[in-house]
């Protein structure tokens, strides 16, 4: 029997996947943990490995489409096992005159008749085709990719004549969006559009460009997030002046020595999960009726590309040294740019600090990481005149000063724990030198 490979689920809070490129065609043998397909979601790029060794019998959804997770991508004869051809009721043959007669359609199995794959949909709405009025090869009378091309070979014609019900009554009943086992179902035409898609006029020399599988995931995941916690905003300006020539002193002998930059980063993501001990309210996460507080400091940061954003895991940061950190960070965030970064590099985030000061920002209100309780960004590092204290009195002084923005997930935290977790990273990150602090 054909086995069907489902699009797996590579991330927490990952709900779909983009099939990016096909590496394998039907006929195409495969081993166990072969790649068969390289997958793109807002979190990671992998490549989806073969459950079985068999044969590609067919390929259900097509190269930059967008399902759901545990929607079949395609389907595999397993080695060892019967064929769904071989297995289907045999051909009988007329003795009287010796022609082959198949079985008639009250016999043929149409269980999966009405399920539609993500492609095969797409393509009949593309050339207007009845599916209806298409006989499915597949398996229960299941339409395939095969079957349309068939009829668009054919002038879009299909093999018996069109009745009711019309294309869009039966066609409407499915979409990519919803998912079962074995195919996909959707809203009735009835039903309003969907909410993201706008009818917004292109004038002349307006560009239009097309929502990549990446985007649209990042899309739907921050507007989860908006959307299911009630978000609140602090922020406090730290004095690094001491981190900056404790850190300008130390990074020359450091690159010579370990062989990459130690920048801000790691002292910032210490200080935070120091804090994070001392708060641990902050490393929760809520789960409707209980909040779930984490006992293990996992320290998601974000890492741009040109289209994209990813947000890979330190696993137990407080467990590691700045200089454990600052590896770490350089090695995800080398991943994220070669596009090797693995879906096991992507899970167990407990709370996210996000460097936006590397774009030179100094103030921002992030999307909190769902189903996080808090993100933390960390902005740029700016001279400013201060008013400080000195033994003659208060005097103004160049210092260099940063902006520490707090987002929080109002159900699980409030004001005043928040306000003193900012307060305890602003203490540890102040009294950050070279006799208090140590990067190894």
């Amino acid at each position: 029997m054909a086995t069907e490979i489902t699009m797996p689920q590579l991330g927490e809070s990952v709900t779909e996947g983009t099939i990016s490129k096909w590496l394998v065609q039907p006929g195409d043998k495969v081993n166990k943990y072969d790649p068969l397909a390289e997958v793109m979601t807002d979190k990671v790029n992998a490549e989806v490995p073969s459950s079985f060794t068999g044969t590609i019998k067919e390929l259900l959804v097509a190269e930059d489409e967008t399902v759901e997770v545990g929607v079949a991508v395609c389907t595999i004869e397993v080695e060892g096992e019967e064929s769904s051809e071989t297995a289907s009721a045999p051909v009988e043959t007329d003795k009287a005159d010796g022609t082959e007669t198949a079985p008639s359609n009250e016999q043929a199995d149409t269980s999966q008749k009405a399920r539609y794959s993500p492609a095969v949909l797409k393509m009949s709405q593309e050339h207007g085709i009845d599916l209806t009025q298409v006989e499915g090869s597949g398996k229960g009378g299941r339409i395939t990719r095969k079957d349309i091309q068939k009829v668009i070979d054919n002038g879009g014609q299909t093999s018996k004549p069109k009745s009711a019900p019309s294309v869009a009554a039966e066609q409407n009943k499915q979409t990519s969006k919803g998912t079962e086992s074995k195919g996909v179902q959707a809203p009735s035409a009835n039903q309003a559009p969907s909410a993201d898609k706008a009818d917004i006029p292109v004038a002349a020399g307006d560009v239009e460009i097309p929502v990549s599988g990446v985007r649209k995931a990042i899309a739907a995941n921050m507007v989860k997030s908006k959307h299911e916690a009630p978000h609140a905003w602090t922020m406090v300006e730290v004095d690094v002046t001491n981190l900056v020539h404790f850190r300008n002193s130390v990074k020359g002998e450091f690159k010579q020595k370990e062989g990459f930059n130690l920048t801000f980063l790691p002292f910032f993501i210490k200080a935070t999960v120091e804090a994070l001990k001392e708060f641990p309210q902050l490393n929760s996460m809520w789960a409707g009726d209980k909040i779930i507080q984490k006992k293990d400091v996992n320290i998601s940061i974000a890492v741009a590309t040109d289209d994209a954003l990813y947000v890979p895991v330190i696993k137990h940061a407080d467990e590691k040294t700045i200089k454990g950190i600052g590896r770490e960070v350089q090695e995800l965030a080398t991943k994220v740019r070669t596009g090797k970064l693995s879906g096991a590099d992507m899970q167990g985030g407990t709370f996210t600090v996000n460097n936006t000061g590397s774009f030179g920002s100094v103030l921002s209100t992030p999307i909190i990481n769902h189903p996080q309780a808090a993100i933390l960004s960390i902005e740029s590092i700016v001279k400013r005149p201060v008013v400080v204290e000195s033994p003659t009195g208060d005097m103004i002084a160049i210092r260099s000063m940063v902006n520490l923005c707090l987002s929080l997930d109002h159900r699980v935290l409030d004001g005043l724990v928040c306000g003193r977790f900012l307060a305890r990273v602003k203490e540890i990150l102040e009294n950050m030198t070279e006799d208090k602090t140590s990067i190894y």
